[in-house]
Order: C-alpha cells, then structure tokens, then sequence
C-alpha cells in the first residue's frame, strides 16, 4: 500500500529506526494481518508501528492484540483503526481501550470509571468563600494545582510511556485553570500525533482564544492544516506564527518547505536562509542548506536554458 503524494514518508529501514523495532517484529505483525507490507511509511504508519511496540513491550503477543482489535471493530464500528485512533494500555490481565472521554474494557466492552473526571470535579470544588482575600487564595491554590498537574503531563509525555495519564493530567490542569494555554496545545498535540486532527484543531483553538497571540498554537495549527493537505489554510497560520514570534525559526522551516512545494521558490530561499541564520548548527540546518544548494542550482540551469 502506497502513501498519498504529499505526506511526510519514511522507508521501513527508517520506520524500524525511529520506533527501536526490528524486521521480525514488523515481518511478524504483517503475517498476522495486523499491518500491511509496506515499503513506504507516512506519519500515520508510525504511530500504528508505535501502538504495536508500546503493546508489545507489554508482553501482548501479536495474537492477543489481533484478536483485541478485532473485538475492538465489533464493538465500535466507526473506528476505522484502533492503533491510530484510539488509546490502547494493558492493565493487569485486560486491555483498557480510550474512546474520547470513555474507558472500555476491549475485549468486553464494559464502561470503566474514568478516574480523571472524578479528580477534576474534586480539585475544583472548592468551598465557598466570603471574603475577596480567601477567594484570591483559592485561585492562586488552584492556578498552583493546575501547573503541578501540567509539569505531571509533561513528565509523563518525555517518558514515552502511559500517553493516556498524559492526556487526562492536562485535562485537569485545564480544569483547574481554563487559561493555561500550553496545557491546551499539549494536549492538542497528542491527538495530532494520534491523528485526531478535529480533536487537535478544537484545543489549539481554544488555547488561541485565551491568547490569540500565542506562536506555538498558531503554529501548530499550520501543522496540522499542512498534514490535512489545506496549504492555504498552513501559510496563513504560519505567517501569523512568525508575525507574533519573527525568529520562530521551526515556521521558517516549514514555510520554506510549503513555498518549495508550491513553486515559490524565492519565498522558499528567504525562509531557508533565516532558518540557517537562526539554528546555524543542527542537522535541520544542514537539510536547509542543501535545499538552498538545490534551488540555487536549479536557477541557474533556467538562466542557462535562456
């Protein structure tokens, strides 16, 4: 099966590398039907390959998660692919499976307390207050609970583990405080990296509304308009990223990349110049060169057809 032209692939040399797999777990999951054979991956791929580690580093035979998933597509019909679209996480014995703001059982289908609900409706309830003093203490208290639920959401992300506690610990730092912006676009960004763009575009949305203003949200936003195919839509988000932040230099990357894509090639030379200009020494900066390189070269094979 081949990627659609225009998405971000890697060959499976680069997929294995970038999930720690090896051949004979991905030949063994093709042979089960739990993946296609593929040669080429898209972003997507990846982060089915990465379920199926995250499984397997669970001591989940690729027997039990074949079966998981089948029952899973029984029980819940619109979901086209668990690995991608879901949040998969052994817990003892059974498999917890993530719905949006559901806990099931995957192989009953039983509804499981969802724990970060009953915390938020706890650490929210505070009890009234009389006085303007101990209401401004209650929500310093309740601005100071939401950033140690954040910093946990962070922790657990950089773990690489238990993505779904994640999740739920920005849930409640949003909670606690309905303003803190960067808990809005972390979570966002791990639906974009589970490919729930409409649940990623919501919260980087809702982080813009607090600060319309904020480069990360509107950056991320031209991402994920970018990995939708609406190039339009990516610029504008883009530019407004760069407008807030003009040494942003992610957005110049990707703006050169777009404008590359699009023909724009002197657009393109002057975002890859200030992206070298501002991040002079990674690889992403070697990369930038070597397109500058391209386009250059390029230029003058059409000055020398003239």
């Amino acid at each position: 099966m081949q990627p659609a032209a225009g998405l971000q692939q890697y060959t499976r040399k680069e997929a294995l590398r970038v999930v720690g797999l090896q051949e004979r777990h991905l030949r063994s999951w093709e042979k089960e039907g739990l993946l296609e054979p593929a040669e080429i991956y898209t972003f997507t791929q990846l982060i089915a390959l990465r379920s199926l580690a995250r499984l397997k580093a669970q001591k989940l035979s690729a027997a039990r998660i074949k079966k998981t998933l089948a029952a899973i597509r029984a029980k819940l019909s619109e979901v086209r692919d668990p690995l991608t679209e879901l949040g998969l996480q052994k817990e003892g014995k059974r498999i917890r499976v993530q719905h949006g703001s559901l806990r099931m059982d995957a192989d009953s289908g039983q509804l499981l307390l969802d724990f970060a609900e009953e915390q938020v409706r706890r650490l929210v309830s505070f009890p009234p207050e009389r006085k303007d003093k101990q209401r401004d203490e209650a929500a310093n208290r309740k601005r100071r609970e939401a950033e140690n639920w954040f910093q946990r959401g962070l922790e657990i992300e950089q773990s690489g583990i238990g993505l779904e506690q994640a999740m739920d610990a920005y849930r409640v730092a949003i909670a606690l405080d309905p303003e803190l912006t960067a808990a809005m676009v972390n979570l966002g960004t791990l639906y974009f990296n589970a490919h729930q763009l409409d649940r990623a575009e919501k919260h980087y949305r809702r982080a813009l509304e607090v600060n319309p203003e904020y480069p990360l949200a509107l950056f991320n936003l031209g991402n994920l308009f970018d990995e939708r195919g609406e190039r339009t839509e990516a610029q504008r988000f883009y530019l407004q990223a760069l407008k807030h932040d003009p040494n942003y230099s992610d957005a110049h990357y990707n703006l050169a990349l777009l404008y590359q894509t699009l023909g724009q090639n002197m657009k393109a030379v002057h975002h890859w110049r200030a992206y070298i200009q501002l991040d002079p020494t990674t690889q992403w900066a070697d990369i930038a060169r070597r397109e500058l390189q391209r386009l250059y070269a390029q230029t003058v094979v059409k000055r020398e057809k003239k």
